[in-house]
């Protein structure tokens, strides 16, 4: 096992499944104690935490609905009763729904519900693990955003705009936490086929995969490998920038 990570306290919202579910357990491997965040399957949560500790991590389920001020609060505590120590790596995974809406037929209300997910928890979150960290001086903050910022998908722009709103506060947030040893970063996935694609049309998956210069589309693992470098020693002096882990699909910014 690497134990880059030996003494972190890692949360990863939406850990159950998908994306965090990888997320988690490479972090776990490296020697954090991961804290796997869910909404309201508990067997998945628990599934991915009983795979962490069967191959000899650490990891504890809890549920929160951390688009809640009060909830995000419950979180915390019951991670300090858990683990005993506070978040040292907060990785802002969570998502909800993702439907297509064509731009007439939006709503305000649409955009909202993106924003909660995107903007909100993340703020609520960070707000709440801040001062421990800066206690520590060092901290990681790493935001799981889209390549959809730089496609800009049609009929998705409810999305792509709340998405597109995380790279501002990475930029923004890590000016402003620097000076406590803290980094902000946003890793930007591509079309990486999960649970939540299961219903996906086959052709389109092939049409994206042929697209791309490495041939094959990603795993949950990669984006976990990317994450577990920005919360790692070696990623010290990385901080504001977007990541995109897309087997390039989209170059710079």
């Amino acid at each position: 096992m690497d134990n880059r990570h030996n003494g972190k306290v890692a949360l990863v919202t939406g850990g159950s499944r998908g994306l965090g579910k990888g997320i988690c357990k490479i972090l776990a491997e490296r020697g954090a104690t991961v804290i796997v965040n869910y909404a309201y399957n508990s067997t998945d949560a628990e599934q991915t935490v009983a795979e962490i500790r069967s191959s000899g991590g650490n990891a504890f389920a809890v549920q929160a609905n951390i688009t809640e001020e009060a909830e995000v609060a419950r979180l915390m505590a019951e991670i300090e009763k858990s683990c005993g120590a506070s978040v040292d790596i907060l990785v802002n995974n969570a998502t909800g729904p993702q439907p297509n809406i064509s731009l007439e037929e939006s709503t305000w209300n649409d955009y909202l519900d993106q924003l909660l997910f995107f903007v909100k928890a993340p703020l609520l979150l960070t707000q709440a693990v801040l001062p421990a960290m800066k206690s520590k001086g060092w901290g990681r903050i790493i935001h799981i955003g889209s390549e959809v910022v730089q496609i800009g998908n049609v009929d998705m722009a409810h999305y792509v705009t709340a998405k597109a709103a995380m790279i501002g506060m990475t930029r923004s947030w890590a000016n402003t936490v620097g000076p406590w040893g803290i980094t902000v970063n946003l890793v930007a996935p591509g079309w990486i086929p999960v649970e939540r694609h299961a219903d996906a049309n086959v052709a389109a998956l092939e049409h994206y995969q042929s697209g791309l210069p490495l041939g094959h589309v990603g795993v949950p693992g990669d984006i976990g490998s990317a994450v577990t470098f920005l919360a790692s020693d070696e990623g010290r002096f990385i901080t504001g920038q977007q990541l995109s882990v897309n087997g390039g699909n989209t170059f710079g910014m």
